[in-house]
């Protein structure tokens, strides 16, 4: 039972820091009319928060053994809630934006420790509890931008933040006061320097952030995209990402079993191809001037099933290239899961009114350094 408990306070936490992009994504279109600005200033709106979170990552993680992780997980959640507050009264886009980079940093720390913690929890089990958070942290991308255009049309764009305020300061108050979390590791004399100095490390850790990274550059412009420029309205995009987030659980929960059956290796290999697969059919048919959005949404899937098979197997395998220092592996893993989108959400934004091309032809790129770093072996 008490395994479960933490099991569930920290997917709670984890599940909240992603939706402090997904409930927001509905509202992007509107914040140019809302706060001022342009549409492409509204990308950074993201891109802020991704951002800000990949630096809360490296910070929690470098805090790894000189504290309590319960309680820098309370303190992160708390922190999590007084900016959400403050964003939630922001008066122009610009202060929305950096407000958004230190609300980012605060939702970071149940990234950093939930892996570890799932590890100590589960032992030879890890890679189907691994497969099982992640199956409940994809219900953020399902469920936030439904939940995001509900409350958009309930009171605007603020009542998303007042939300992700009220639900941080549940989680925080459920982590302080329950006491049955497991010992933390031995603290490490490990650097994130020598993690990224291990070439399987490394490697693994850029091949599985790639391959999510594809999948959310894509997420993070399609909203403007279908709204602005093919023509639908955000309920195509919410059904796609309810559809792929479905198909994404679904291949999570298998793939336990499957690791079981093909081994480890195939099957992370197995999704690095049907990931790459995906990213390229999007890039051939905006190449081909495609504007369906069925026909995109039906080439998207490949991303989400393929990195839902190679997801839990690859966070795993690469925790086990950091050899021990599972908390600043798990730091910088997530760390470039963030930092990637940013970067490719920051360098699409200026071009997305130009239709299905530049986030396409961004996820393409990326599934394809995921599949080089997949197939790639050291010397």
């Amino acid at each position: 039972m008490q395994r479960t408990l933490i099991f569930l306070i920290l997917a709670g936490a984890t599940v909240l820091g992603f939706a402090g992009t997904d409930l927001v994504l509905p509202a992007v279109p509107q914040l140019p009319r809302a706060l001022g600005g342009s549409v492409q200033q509204a990308q950074y709106v993201l891109a802020s928060f991704t951002g800000g979170m990949a630096a809360g990552l490296l910070l929690f993680g470098a805090l790894s053994g000189r504290a309590s992780e319960r309680a820098l997980i309370a303190a992160s959640l708390t922190a999590y809630a007084l900016l959400s507050l403050l964003c939630a009264v922001s008066p122009s886009l610009p202060v929305l934006i950096a407000l958004r980079f230190g609300q980012g940093v605060a939702s970071a720390a149940a990234g950093v420790f939930a892996p570890g913690i799932v590890r100590r929890l589960y032992g030879p089990q890890a890679v189907t509890a691994l497969g099982a958070i992640g199956a409940i942290e994809s219900l953020a991308p399902a469920l936030a931008p439904v939940a995001g255009w509900a409350l958009l049309g309930l009171g605007g764009w603020r009542v998303s933040f007042w939300v992700i305020a009220a639900l941080a300061l549940l989680l925080a108050t459920a982590a302080s006061g329950f006491s049955g979390w497991p010992p933390p590791p031995l603290a490490s004399r490990g650097s994130y320097a020598r993690l990224l100095a291990r070439p399987a490390f490394a490697r693994r850790a850029l091949a599985h952030a790639a391959t999510v990274a594809a999948l959310l550059v894509f997420v993070f412009g399609a909203p403007v995209v279908f709204t602005r420029v093919l023509g639908v309205t955000i309920g195509a995009f919410i059904a796609m990402q309810m559809a792929g987030v479905a198909l994404f659980i679904l291949a999570s929960l298998l793939a336990g079993r499957l690791a079981r059956w093909l081994g480890t290796g195939r099957l992370i290999a197995l999704g690095a191809v049907i990931a790459l697969a995906g990213g390229l059919g999007l890039l051939g048919y905006a190449l081909a001037g495609g504007r369906d959005t069925v026909a995109v949404s039906a080439i998207f899937f490949l991303l989400n099933l393929g990195l839902g098979l190679r997801g839990p197997a690859g966070f795993n395998a690469a925790l086990i290239a950091a050899k021990g220092d599972e908390a600043r592996g798990a730091a910088l893993i997530v760390v470039a899961m963030l930092a990637l989108p940013a970067a490719g959400t920051a360098l699409v934004a200026p071009f997305i009114l130009q239709g299905l091309l530049p986030i396409a032809g961004a996820a393409a790129l990326l599934a394809t350094i995921a599949a080089a770093a997949t197939f790639t072996r050291p010397k």
